[in-house]
């Protein structure tokens, strides 16, 4: 089938066709028409899409959308990270569009069924057949993420700009040279809308709303909106795209330097002060320190004053953009947003957003920003089209509407576990030693309670593999068992060894059941990224053969099923991308040759697949001049981070391109270790005992001189937190972002070699050299921030 159809892209909309095979959709622009040939090419440049071929296997999400208040876009998200948008004729071609795509509803992480009719929800119903809202209540997502999925779900993207995502304002406090989050007063009532903070000019709008008189034009408070095109632009003023957008917008100029975004004070104060002004932020305030930074040098003129306005300027106690956005987001994860994060959701999103409960608060907009509001298939006269359609770009447009009663508050963190904070347990919770004394040099924690077997698998330096089954059930006692000495040992502890090892009967045998074999390569030394294993501990890969192959092995008979050439020299190190049971996910190699090479693990199949019979490399990423020594990889960010011998890191993207290296100088050179948040914080250690945290986009945080070899490390879920281990036996805990140490457990007897922790965060297990594993309890509420004040 093809139709006309317009891509939506940020500051264009390019008329073209869009056609769809059974296993392809295409768009080709219409490089004649008068409106494409009216577009800035410095701003066409960048976008992708104009002639574009998408597989349908490539295809994960499908959400409907509105274009200029009509329902006739649709969203297609990607496995590449990206979305795009197109807007067509009509209604009944959205429904025909989406009958020849394929069933993938709007994904897997709503908890909706993945069916076309689930494409074609409204917000509202996406947002009743959701699980979101409990799982933001029950504290299973942040602020952050739950803010992502309401946005996402009414319609806002980052394709449009008219219809960018929405965050609210937290902070109140810019002049402070501290500033105290325990403190109510640094924080925004966000029961109200911006207008409606400042008493006084609340009172203006209301009289305005009043005495408003019209026969066309329905009363408002606000002639502005929180959000449009021209504040996304002016807000993101100092990044490409957007600098090429804004200055398109402005005929090639700069606006006035008063107008453009130049410090958060006046930002703020404005949107207190100035009648035309209530802004409400945009995502990147809480993620993208990058905004804030005049990188490309543009001049950007000088204010009243006389000062040249070059990088935002912020707040006193904010000693970097980082540091800002680090502080700008903890904010917003604080209590005090957690309690009543409900109401702003209210104005924006739900109840109060229309009719007489919207009045009640302040809250009505004007009536061009309201979906419904105008009827563009009965407008018969072009021109009075046109002038509608450019009044609804200017002017921004309110979300859909997603509930008519008032949001749910979220749980409270105490309510949630209230024997958080009573006694904490030993810090030891067990220790489980093998009868071979090889060192554990690889620990995989598989703990989630819905997998057929939970369980931690552990692969020892002489390639001994176990499968250690995991009690879900436990519960760590929380006083001293002094007087536990009678009872029978091994009745309540997390982990159990497995069982094909705990026999000393015919140990050769049982041996066997659970050895990678002796194609082992003499030259390389087994660590933590030798080795990979997958979500239900059912297979293990291994690298380090001397034939320049990477092996999967069954894990129930340790037979090998899949043997994999593709590199050139011996392969050093694996990694594999973080995925569901049922999910596939990449797996990453690097080798003695100089490259990494991706590849694709078929879940369903259970094995690394290719374009035909033979498994073949996903992308080939070069760059590095020697020996690979470490490699991560995130799906969800879309990139690969590699470390190779005497030289930086290298960060690629998934479909193979160089990105950048992180370069930290001369005693930051052959990472031995790495780790990558899902923030994209990125973790190194080096063999000159240093310790350096990098962002993905190149800023190096911090770098620490620490007194042990570092044999291991790891980060905690949001990346908040990183635990290392090395040759002093001693396991650390540090906050990630300034490398500051925060708790070290007690001394074990041998050199840590892994470390592992379960789904929950509540346990955290270490390999020792000589072939224990120890369980300690460990609980990360005691280190953030708000502990110690919230109870």
């Amino acid at each position: 089938m093809s139709t006309p159809a317009i891509l939506i892209s940020p500051g264009i909309a390019a008329p073209g066709t869009v056609s769809i095979t059974s296993s392809e959709l295409y768009f080709e622009v219409n490089e004649e028409d008068p409106d494409f040939k009216a577009f800035d090419p410095s701003v066409i440049r960048y976008c992708d899409h104009l002639h574009g071929k998408w597989y349908f296997s490539e295809i994960r999400a499908i959400f409907s959308r509105r274009y200029l208040l009509q329902n006739t876009a649709i969203e297609l998200f990607l496995a590449s990270r990206t979305s795009i948008m197109f807007a067509f004729p009509d209604q009944n071609s959205v429904k025909k569009v989406i009958k020849a795509l394929p069933r993938v509803g709007v994904g897997i992480k709503y908890g909706i069924p993945q069916t076309r009719r689930a494409s074609m929800m409204s917000p509202r119903q996406l947002y009743r057949s959701s699980n979101m809202t409990q799982k933001w209540q029950r504290r299973e997502i942040s602020n952050f993420e739950y803010l992502m999925f309401l946005n996402t779900i009414a319609g806002r993207t980052y394709n449009d700009l008219n219809q960018y995502p929405v965050f609210p304002w937290v902070i109140t406090n810019y002049d402070s040279n501290e500033l105290d989050l325990s403190s109510p007063n640094n924080f925004r009532d966000l029961s109200k809308p911006i207008g409606a903070l400042n008493q006084s000019r609340r009172e203006y709008f209301e009289n305005r709303y009043s005495a408003w008189e019209h026969d066309q034009i329905p009363p408002f408070h606000y002639g502005t909106h929180y959000s449009t095109s021209a504040f996304t632009l002016n807000w993101l003023i100092r990044l490409e795209p957007f600098t090429s957008m804004f200055l398109a917008l402005q005929s090639g100029k700069f606006d006035h330097p008063n107008r453009l975004f130049s410090s958060m004070k006046s930002s703020w104060s404005n949107c207190q002060r100035d009648t035309s002004d209530v802004k409400e932020l945009i995502p990147e305030f809480y993620y993208l320190p990058e905004m804030f930074v005049n990188s490309n040098g543009y001049r950007l003129g000088q204010l009243d004053d006389g000062t040249k306005v070059d990088d935002v300027e912020l707040p006193p106690w904010a000693n970097s953009p980082e540091e800002f956005v680090r502080i700008n987001r903890q904010a917003l994860e604080s209590e005090f947003v957690s309690c009543q994060m409900h109401q702003w959701i209210d104005l924006i999103f739900g109840y109060k957003q229309k009719g007489p409960e919207a009045v009640r608060a302040t809250n009505v907009f004007y009536y061009l920003t309201y979906e419904g509001a105008v009827d563009m298939d009965n407008n018969s006269d072009p021109v009075m089209k046109e002038a509608v359609e450019n009044q609804i770009k200017s002017f921004g447009q309110t979300p859909s509407q997603l509930l008519l009663e008032p949001h749910p508050p979220r749980s409270s963190a105490m309510h949630l576990s209230p024997m958080m904070f009573n006694s904490s347990p030993e810090d030891v919770c067990m220790v489980m030693k093998f009868l071979s004394n090889s060192p554990i040099c690889h620990l995989t924690a598989n703990t989630f309670p819905q997998l057929p077997l939970p369980s931690v698998l552990s692969v020892s330096a002489a390639h001994q593999f176990a499968v250690n089954r995991w009690n879900p059930g436990y519960t760590a006692p929380t006083q001293s068992p002094s007087y536990a000495e009678n009872t029978p040992a091994n009745v309540n502890l997390p982990l159990s060894m497995d069982p094909v090892l705990a026999v000393v009967t015919n140990s050769t045998g049982q041996q066997a059941r659970r050895h990678l074999g002796d194609d082992f390569s003499q030259k390389i030394r087994m660590r933590p990224n030798s080795f990979v294993a997958t979500v239900d501990s059912r297979y293990v890969i291994a690298a380090g053969f001397w034939d320049n192959s990477f092996r999967v092995f069954s894990a129930e008979t340790a037979k090998i099923s899949q043997i994999i050439f593709g590199h050139y020299g011996v392969v050093t190190c694996l990694a594999r991308s973080e995925c569901n049971n049922t999910s596939d996910c990449y797996i990453v190699s690097g080798s003695e040759d100089c490259t990494v090479l991706l590849w694709h693990w078929n879940a369903r199949t259970k094995a690394i697949v290719g374009e035909g019979e033979v498994p073949t490399p996903r992308a080939i990423l070069t760059g590095h001049e020697h020996t690979i020594t470490c490699v991560v990889i995130s799906a969800e960010l879309g990139l690969v981070i590699s470390g190779s011998k005497y030289g930086p890191l290298l960060v690629h993207t998934t479909f193979g391109d160089l990105l950048r290296s992180l370069d930290g100088g001369a005693e930051l050179s052959s990472p031995s270790n790495l780790c990558l948040s899902r923030e994209g914080v990125v973790v190194a250690s080096y063999p000159s005992h240093h310790l350096a945290v990098f962002t993905v986009n190149g800023k190096r945080l911090r770098n620490e001189l620490h007194s042990d070899n570092i044999q291991c490390i790891l980060v905690s879920r949001d990346g908040e937190y990183m635990m290392t281990g090395g040759d002093k036996g001693i396991v650390e805990v540090w906050r990630t972002f300034n490398l500051a140490l925060l708790y070290a457990f007690p001394a074990c007897d041998s050199s840590i070699r892994s470390l592992a922790l379960s789904h929950d965060q509540k346990f955290l297990m270490a390999g020792l050299a000589t072939g224990s594993v120890v369980v300690f309890h460990i609980d990360f509420n005691k280190w953030h921030h708000e502990f110690q004040q919230r109870y």
